[in-house]
């Protein structure tokens, strides 16, 4: 194994609720051989799918990213063989040619093989490239789609992605490149002025940067943005504010990745569709906008 991963036995499965044994429908059955990419949504374990869980419950190997977190972690059979593969923008992290190297490697040893990835494997994830990795390699795999965060974090913000009052259209974004700094090749003018949502990834250590670029393709000022941090999570912090005053907000603030940020006038939405502020005691608006 060429990578630095860490490797651990799975802790007991510890059960806070009932769990499942029986499942309505048929399940696949993961062959050894082959990898599972598995995609386990924004952060809270209950918006894992029916086949993220039946993934979990045969890997003889799970290698999951940073994250995918323990509430999630606990899920997996406990003598599964856990290996972290986790990469984080700015922090040493396994290099992805070694993460697809010892997929191969795990499959090739007639391994049932679960590659856990936070959010969608295809969205943003790396999922593609490891899939090809595969196919290079002769290893069958499964893609187990999951709730991206784009829409999970918006979700549970109480902001919804689309409303017909606001918005036909919307536009995802990596906040960075694959070598770390703010995508060179998009047309900023262009996704300002043609998209009345936009939705970020991985951008806050561009927001700055990002939210000029936009200003300057023709965005006001005081549009509205939310950044939704540890989305979905018991951590989930919302901060609503305005596009020229984002960057500094959040700094001040000290809301950081993992976060979602999205810019566009359903962010007014939330002051109507709040409801885990609701639950909590906050009164919602009928007529936000």
């Amino acid at each position: 194994m060429q990578a630095d991963f860490r490797v651990r036995q799975a802790a007991a499965v510890c059960y806070k609720t009932a769990v499942m044994t029986d499942f309505p429908l048929d399940m696949p059955t993961l062959e050894p051989g082959w990898v599972w990419l598995v995609g386990t949504g924004p952060g809270d374990p209950g918006l894992l799918t029916l086949h993220a869980w039946n993934a979990m419950q045969q890997a003889d190997v799970v290698v999951y990213d940073a994250l995918v977190g323990d509430p999630i972690m606990d899920i997996v059979r406990a003598d599964t063989v856990i290996e972290f593969a986790g990469k984080r923008g700015g922090k040493p992290s396994v290099r992805q040619p070694d993460i697809s190297r010892r997929l191969v490697e795990l499959a090739k040893a007639g391994k049932r093989v679960v590659r856990l990835k936070g959010g969608d494997p295809f969205v943003f994830g790396r999922g593609g490239e490891e899939a090809l990795a595969l196919v290079a390699a002769g290893v069958p795999f499964r893609v187990v789609p999951g709730i991206s965060a784009g829409i999970g974090a918006l979700a549970y913000a109480g902001i919804p992605l689309t409303h017909r009052a606001t918005n036909a259209a919307v536009t995802f974004i990596t906040g960075h490149a694959a070598d770390g700094e703010m995508p060179r090749a998009l047309d900023w003018t262009a996704i300002a002025s043609g998209s009345p949502v936009i939705v970020l990834y991985m951008a806050m250590a561009h927001l700055a940067a990002i939210a000029g670029r936009l200003q300057a393709g023709g965005r006001a000022a005081d549009e509205p943005v939310a950044v939704i941090s540890a989305a979905t999570t018991p951590a989930q912090v919302v901060l609503e504010t305005t596009l020229g005053a984002c960057a500094a907000e959040a700094n001040t603030a000290g809301v950081g990745p993992p976060a979602i940020v999205v810019v566009g006038d359903v962010v007014r939405l939330r002051a109507g569709l709040d409801w885990l502020g609701a639950a909590a005691g906050k009164a919602l608006d009928a007529n936000p906008l």
